[in-house]
């Protein structure tokens, strides 16, 4: 996934599914000048990691 497209998921009314090597999370925030994602771990907020855009996956 690239920047702008995780900046469209994070603004979006709806939910979006996004996966983490394999795991599914939810987009905190977007760093467009680096290229970095911050996420947690559906379900559970505490497991929030920084990860460059690249790692993220749309489920279709």
């Amino acid at each position: 996934m690239n920047v702008h497209r995780a900046q469209e998921i994070l603004a979006a009314d709806e939910k979006i599914e996004v996966d983490l090597n394999g795991m599914s999370v939810w987009i905190d925030s977007v760093d467009s000048g680096k290229g970095l994602v911050k996420v947690h771990a559906e379900g559970n907020p505490a497991d929030a990691r920084v990860v460059p855009a690249g790692e993220l996956e749309e489920v279709h």
